[in-house]
């Protein structure tokens, strides 16, 4: 066997510093490391521009691991080129609080840039990255002067591309055109099932062509110098681009090479000796990284250190032509607010109204956007019904990359991932929106900004049964029981206009979490504040509209449009001589935030008698109402009729929820 080189070892160390932790931990996913470490060596040390010493360095290229569980593949590039990642770190693979989770997590382990695991989510966080990145350098850079430059890399799998996520977010990225999306895939016709001719036989090369991109086959995914000659060509195409390269799973394993069984699961001592014994690798130690391959792969981390300080360099340029250009830039890479940001939003009188909430949004997004000119949205070809568009702002397309409208069509699960993109790349404050039914579509990535801590704004209209004529198909009743069991992820329910613009000023003050609003697509009253709390109470979670008369006998609570129904039957129950306490109950995640002292100020347990009205499932009431208290819900499908009609059928009225408290007191 002739001798190795210095490239074929720093390659192996991928491959076994992968295989060694797999079988330490006793469980993941050697496979796809040993099979696709020569194209991964090929991007990070000859292409992708990356610092270890600061990984939030504003101008690094992004690198995502789609098929993440993968991950010990990242984790050996990562430890390997210097990060915060030590090789007690590799050996502590899978563990308890490890800085190596099984799939990465962006929020755990240095140079993670997205959280990747469930298949597709991450190609789609790589388009969202990558508009972010061509909005920002059509706002920025300037002729001789371009200081927002770089690409988005994603090694992306057999899996990911089954996904029908993957097609959603490619159709998008190749109508915009996102010349600097690079996809390395690995094409090793292997699923956990068996060969890839079970049931994934279409050519993926011609469905990405189709869709707009840059093609090229490599037919042997170990050749160094193709997959560099590809990325190189990649780079000087206008389109995104694909690069299939026939990779092998579980390469040098001596009987699980190109088998299902090198996928996911550890090979076992037995087969990680032999494949060492093939590939030329010492057996012992376990966990060996050659002092020339470490020297050389840390050498390559030092060179970011190199390109960054040319870079601030450029940006020193950059600062004296362009003084207040580049203090907006950092302002926004830092993701901090410009003074006075809030100072001028609306305030709603009870004469406005009855308006919708959806409505109140759209007045509260175009007040925000011009003093916040990072604010970039879209929504899934419900534009005007959701209200999100920007004024005074063109579209998002390929030439005009400035637009801060983004056109997502009929892709509710694809602008998901790409929100999460955007919000992790920086630099932007992204919001969606489309009808909340459609959740359902968005939720594996609403649930990973949640876990990410992605600053992502998910805007929701057509909230309830109040949708109307468009029947159960459209009507959610579940949907707002599902949301609230994410754990971090914020729902806010508002009863009116002035709560729509308390909802948003904590979408955008939440650095660190993602916000979803439930609005509605009827008129509801806007509340006289001036007789009721100010609407600020909205931040605390649950607030005390008003206690009619003294020592309260009855708690009445809701959120959004029944609000205004528990204020006019809590009026009428007054004035029939009931002391009633009114709540406004826009968002449980914040009111379970709030001191224990502070909720039982709203909600004291010396008032059994509490009636929790709100147009969707029961599930999760009973918490705030107690055991002798009421719900009034809705724990069945919709129907299609006008919405007062469906409210109406469904006991949304004063007389019913007057009934429902009298026998509360009663009891």
């Amino acid at each position: 066997m002739p001798e190795a080189t210095l490239q074929d070892c720093s390659i192996n160390a991928i491959r076994f510093l992968s295989a060694d932790a797999v079988q330490r931990a006793k469980s993941g996913h050697p496979g796809m490391p040993m099979g696709a470490a020569a194209m991964a060596y090929a991007l990070w040390t000859r292409h992708l521009r990356f610092n270890p010493q600061n990984p939030d360095w504003w101008d690094r290229d992004r690198f995502i691991l789609s098929g993440g569980h993968g991950s010990m593949l990242l984790y050996s590039l990562l430890y390997l080129t210097g990060y915060d990642i030590s090789l007690d770190d590799i050996k502590d693979f899978r563990q308890l609080g490890c800085k190596t989770p099984g799939h990465p997590e962006n929020i755990c382990t240095p140079g993670v840039e997205v959280t990747t695991g469930p298949l597709g989510q991450g190609l789609g966080n790589s388009v969202g990255m990558a508009i972010a990145e061509a909005h920002l350098a059509a706002t920025f850079n300037k002729s001789n002067h371009k200081i927002v430059d770089h690409y988005t890399y994603a090694i992306v799998t057999d899996g990911d591309l089954m996904e029908g996520l993957s097609s959603e977010a490619a159709s998008l990225a190749g109508h915009l055109g996102l010349g600097k999306l690079i996809l390395l895939y690995d094409d090793n016709h292997i699923s956990i099932d068996g060969s890839t001719e079970l049931a994934f036989t279409e050519d993926r090369g011609a469905r990405f062509e189709a869709l707009g991109w840059h093609i090229q086959r490599i037919p042997d995914g170990n050749d160094v110098d193709a997959v560099d000659n590809a990325i190189a060509n990649a780079k000087k195409d206008p389109r995104p681009s694909l690069i299939l390269c026939r990779t092998h799973i579980g390469y040098g394993l001596p009987t699980r090479q190109d088998t299902a069984k090198a996928h996911g699961e550890p090979a076992g001592e037995e087969e990680v000796e032999g494949a060492k014994k093939k590939l030329g690798w010492p057996l012992e130690p376990k966990f060996y990284v050659p002092d020339d391959v470490l020297e050389f792969y840390r050498k390559t981390g030092e060179r970011g250190t190199e390109e960054e300080d040319k870079w601030k360099r450029r940006f020193e340029a950059y600062v004296k032509v362009h003084p207040e250009l580049a203090a907006e830039l950092e302002r926004v890479m830092r993701r901090e607010l410009p003074e006075g940001w809030d100072s001028d939003l609306p305030s709603f009188s009870e004469e406005e109204g009855p308006l919708a909430t959806r409505v109140a949004s759209g007045k509260v997004i175009n007040t925000l956007a011009e003093r916040l000119p990072e604010m970039i949205g879209g929504s899934a070809d419900l534009t005007p019904s959701n209200k999100t568009w920007i004024n005074d702002s063109p579209s998002f397309q390929r030439d005009s990359p400035h637009g801060r409208n983004i056109h997502y069509g009929v892709r509710e699960h694809a602008m998901a991932a790409c929100v999460n993109g955007m919000a992790a790349h920086g630099g932007v404050i992204p919001f969606s929106g489309t009808f909340l039914i459609f959740s359902d579509y968005m939720r594996p990535a609403i649930r990973l900004s949640a876990l990410s801590k992605h600053r992502s704004i998910w805007v929701f209209s057509h909230d309830s049964i109040g949708l109307g004529e468009d029947g159960p198909t459209h009507q959610p009743v579940e949907q707002l029981a599902s949301l609230r069991a994410i754990p971090g992820l914020v729902v806010v329910r508002p009863a009116d206009a002035n709560e729509v613009v308390e909802a948003w000023k904590i979408a955008i003050e939440r650095t660190k979490g993602p916000t979803l609003m439930a609005l509605t697509r009827q008129g509801v009253s806007i509340l006289n504040r001036n007789k009721f709390a100010s609407a600020a109470g909205l931040r605390k979670g649950a607030y005390i509209l008003a206690d009619l008369g003294e020592n309260p006998e009855i708690i009445l609570m809701a959120t959004g449009s029944e609000v205004a129904l528990i204020v006019e039957a809590g009026e009428r129950l007054y004035a029939d001589g009931v002391s009633v306490r009114l709540v406004s109950f826009p968002s449980w995640e914040l009111f379970e935030s709030q001191t224990q002292e502070y909720r039982d100020s709203v909600l004291p347990a010396g008032i059994k008698a509490r009636l929790a009205v709100e147009a969707g499932v029961s599930l999760g009431w009973r918490k705030w109402v107690g055991d002798y208290g009421d719900i009034h819900s809705v724990d069945k499908f919709g129907e299609s009729a006008p919405s007062k009609v469906v409210f109406e059928a469904y006991g949304f009225t004063v007389e019913n929820i007057l009934e429902k408290a009298q026998r509360l007191l009663e009891n």
